[in-house]
């Protein structure tokens, strides 16, 4: 069952306090896997134009969307800690785990589908977010975390999200360049 799958992909969901909000999570996920008929969400590449270019056929989503929930649960943290900034947890690490999961419909594989050519992850990352039931801040991380779109973060959440997404994108280009400028 996908539902089981996301829940083990994703151990960062039990620090999500709001029972509901986690369910939303897992049920994102569990529907793009089925729109994509997704079997092994492990084995869904992480952003394969990116991937052929730099030859990193080894990165895969689920890597990624857990280096960004961990990037930005430490942002959040540090933070809350020295800038006693009013920020919700919750919504940090929904967003960063729901971030990217339209990329399951986005590519088929290696190859980039309708979906990901004419809408991009983030539109249709909208759509599954909605269509799940969660809340608009999570809506706006999906589609604000990315240049693929002209919103910019209007929340402190969705400008952790954004800057953990970058943060990870680079450690992985990293690996084949010295010099992130080139890629």
């Amino acid at each position: 069952m996908s539902e089981d799958e996301v829940r083990a992909a994703f151990p960062e969901l039990d620090a999500i306090e709001d029972d509901e909000l986690r369910a939303g999570i897992v049920d994102a996920w569990a529907t793009a896997m089925t729109e994509a008929d997704v079997d092994d969400l492990g084995a869904v590449p992480w952003f394969p134009p990116a991937q052929r270019d730099l030859g990193l056929d080894d990165e895969y989503l689920v890597d990624h969307v857990r280096d960004v929930t961990a990037c930005a649960v430490a942002l959040a943290e540090t933070l809350a800690e020295r800038r006693a900034v009013e920020c919700s947890v919750d919504t940090v690490v929904a967003g960063a785990l729901v971030h990217d999961v339209s990329k399951l419909v986005e590519f088929d594989g290696m190859a980039e589908t309708a979906v990901g050519d004419l809408l991009g992850h983030p539109h249709y990352g909208v759509h599954l977010v909605a269509r799940a039931g969660l809340p608009v801040e999570l809506a706006h991380i999906v589609l604000s975390h990315t240049g693929r779109t002209t919103v910019e973060p209007v929340t402190l959440e969705a400008e952790i999200v954004q800057r953990a997404d970058e943060v990870a994108a680079a450690a992985i280009r990293s690996r084949a360049t010295d010099d992130l400028r080139s890629v």
